[in-house]
């Protein structure tokens, strides 16, 4: 890789990012086409994320993709947000225009859904209902794309009740505090774990699973490790699981469009790259 004046720059930002997997992807994507561009991770202390994005502004870079815990700041920082963005209430994209202002975006809810379809062929996500763990924006993310799809039943379970009912509300879900996750689990059709927990270093979370009915499909949003407890929990139980790489390559195909002005490369096996970095 040459680096030159006129390379375009675009990254990840967030805390940890470590553990990111999309350097991987989006630089793999970059060689493939030829295009003179890279792309790196930023790691940003608390308090200082507002201060970093406004330092890039005026095309800087060409974007970020925006992880925990800045998804809910990088959506206020923005001058136009799209629609996905405004329904999650949180931006995983931020695209820096020449002109000092900045577009936001929220492509978690496509990357989720196609994981989905590709994981578990013939969930419908319409069918409902589904549950989502968190309230953080992968959370958001994921809430309003299940809306958007046109389920009319999603619970959001929080172990804070009144944060899940900060995203519930506006989507028309149900909020749960985590001391009623069995309650919530009751006939979902899929479970979604939107926090942190599991993510190598952290704890795992604890969720009654063996509440879900059997047919219902399990989603963790974290890829690091790929099979996390709470994937290994679910398939101990017998339920089908979908992996949060799926939905990490899924999320960046638009990010690199937005990035880079054009689609990734087809024929590039960027989730074999990914499973060789994480020693799989």
């Amino acid at each position: 890789m040459s680096i030159s004046g006129a390379t375009r720059v675009a990254g990840v930002v967030g805390r940890p990012i470590s553990h990111s997997m999309s350097p991987i992807l989006h630089n793999a994507w970059l060689a493939a086409v030829g295009l003179d561009g890279v792309y790196v991770p930023f790691s940003v202390q608390p308090g200082r994320f507002v201060a970093f994005v406004n330092s890039l502004r005026g095309g800087t870079v060409a974007g970020l993709n925006v992880t925990l815990p800045f998804k809910g700041e990088a959506l206020a920082l923005a001058d136009e947000t799209t629609f996905r963005a405004r329904g999650a209430q949180a931006a995983n994209v931020l695209v820096f225009r020449d002109d000092g202002t900045i577009l936001a975006d929220n492509t978690d809810g496509l990357g989720m859904l196609g994981a989905f379809a590709e994981q578990a062929p013939g969930f419908d996500p319409a069918a409902g209902p589904v549950v989502i763990l968190g309230a953080g924006g992968g959370s958001r993310g994921a809430a309003a794309a299940f809306v958007e799809a046109g389920c009319g039943d999603v619970r959001i379970v929080n172990r804070t009740l009144l944060k899940a009912q900060e995203i519930a509300e506006p989507l028309g879900a149900t909020a749960f505090a985590l001391s009623d996750a069995a309650k919530a689990f009751e006939g979902a059709i899929a479970v979604v774990n939107a926090t942190s927990a599991g993510l190598s270093g952290s704890p795992a979370l604890e969720a009654p699973l063996e509440a879900t009915p059997q047919g219902a499909v399990i989603m963790d949003m974290v890829y690091k490790p790929l099979k996390t407890p709470f994937l290994a929990q679910a398939e101990g139980l017998g339920r089908q699981t979908v992996d949060g790489l799926a939905m990490l390559i899924g999320q960046a195909v638009p990010s690199f469009e937005a990035f880079y002005g054009q689609a990734p490369p087809a024929g590039v096996d960027v989730r074999t790259l990914a499973l060789k970095a994480l020693g799989l």
